[in-house]
């Protein structure tokens, strides 16, 4: 995520247009990044259990079939994102910023192997327990990003100025270097020695694959209803022009680093819950669910407040043209309560599919997220919806995903809440 802050930076300085391009390319690479991301992710509870239950033989064949499903991820990821003239057609993205996109996403679409590929070697590290390492790797991979960019992007030492494209160069080179480094650490490391890793990779187990997919199909599937609720309202949101399409850039970018922390909180939870649950402790899984869920909370607070009250100065930041800042510090007043909910919903997914929960999350995501949050910012934006007249403002988009978010956190709660509940003790019979 600071990758997209700091490409959002560089090209609202480079100019408005690129921003808004940035806003629509980001939108489509994020709606297919992440949705492939949320199919290896879910791995996380399969290995964590294999951990929690010292079989490390078994995480090492593993971790070398889901190769098989990250690549298929890859080729699908890759089509998408060389071909995307259709998406943006049906979303009627204007013909002036389809070129600049198309351009960047074309370069990005070389840069996701290695991004999904690495997301593996995360997904891995978090289910053995040890996160700091990728999150090391991660750190250092954003000081060669930024001068990258900066430099891509506006030019110089004898390099033109590539705009837009240069930030994409930019995540494409640092994209394949972490991956080498990921590499180096799993052949060389004596933490991954244990688990055999570096073994000729076996042929297909179809039955795994099959696990595999029943655990990781639905979640991908919601992980991408949800995303593309979120990212679908860039491509809606540019035909309003640059201004709507740049100020959405900047609230939607400063949600999704402020997502980065539940996201976080998310993925360390499940992994110890699904740690006890493959050590056979239930109660200390529910335990480390409780206080999992009571730092996401307070940290929501903190953080959608922080946004609500700073949000003149954040949106300053990002660009130096007065309408734009003016509209993103509107539309980050109303991200700051699409925050709280997202908390609440990203710790509820996590955690039911530890329990192995993932249809009924894509059920309610379908019929909240794409029904309610986008169909219904459609028909507010642009047509209106009910006693209110047509907005033609993002602000639309804003006000009806927040009330789709909350409406799912509390389904989503009420469902962990029946999951998880211990069962009720049969009554003794009278004597």
């Amino acid at each position: 995520m600071a990758f997209s802050v700091c490409d959002t930076i560089v090209a609202g300085r480079y100019a408005e247009g690129a921003l808004a391009a940035l806003s629509v390319g980001s939108a489509i690479f994020i709606s297919v990044y992440v949705s492939l991301m949320g199919v290896l992710q879910a791995l996380l509870p399969v290995w964590a259990e294999l951990h929690g239950a010292q079989r490390t033989a078994e995480v090492g064949r593993s971790v070398r079939q889901s190769l098989y499903l990250c690549g298929l991820a890859i080729v699908l990821g890759m089509a998408i994102m060389l071909h995307p003239g259709a998406l943006m057609r049906w979303t009627g993205v204007p013909d002036a910023m389809q070129h600049d996109v198309g351009q960047y996403l074309s370069v990005l679409a070389f840069g996701l192997p290695p991004a999904l590929l690495f997301r593996l070697f995360g997904t891995l590290n978090q289910s053995l327990g040890k996160p700091q390492l990728v999150s090391w790797l991660q750190f250092a991979s954003l000081v060669l990003k930024v001068p990258l960019s900066v430099w891509l992007c506006f030019g110089g030492a004898g390099l033109p100025a590539l705009g837009l494209v240069g930030c994409g160069w930019a995540t494409l080179i640092v994209n394949w270097s972490m991956l080498a480094c990921a590499l180096w650490l799993l052949r060389h490391a004596g933490l991954y020695r244990r688990y055999s890793f570096w073994q000729r990779i076996e042929p297909p187990d179809w039955r795994q694959l099959a696990h595999f997919l029943r655990l990781g199909g639905p979640a991908g599937l919601a992980v991408l209803v949800e995303i593309t609720s979120y990212t679908l309202m860039a491509l809606f949101i540019a035909r309003l022009g640059t201004v709507a399409a740049a100020a959405h850039q900047v609230a939607s970018n400063l949600t999704g680093v402020a997502y980065m922390m539940p996201m976080s909180l998310s993925i360390a939870t499940s992994a110890r819950v699904s740690f006890w649950l493959g050590a056979g402790e239930p109660q200390r899984a529910r335990r480390a669910c409780r206080e999992g869920f009571a730092l996401a909370i307070g940290m929501a607070l903190l953080m959608g407040g922080l946004m609500a009250l700073l949000s003149g100065p954040l949106s300053g930041i990002f660009s130096a043209d007065a309408e734009v800042s003016a509209l993103a510090a509107l539309l980050l007043c109303a991200a700051a309560a699409y925050h709280g909910a997202d908390v609440v919903q990203t710790m509820c997914v996590y955690v039911l599919r530890c329990y192995r929960v993932t249809v009924a999350p894509l059920v309610i995501y379908c019929a909240l997220l794409w029904g309610v949050g986008l169909g219904g910012s459609y028909l507010l934006a642009y047509r209106g919806l009910g006693p209110w007249a047509a907005m033609q403002s993002p602000l639309a988009y804003w006000l009806m995903s927040t009330a789709a978010l909350w409406l799912t956190a509390l389904l989503f709660g009420a469902l962990l809440w029946r999951t998880i509940k211990p069962p009720r003790r049969a009554r003794p019979e009278p004597a």
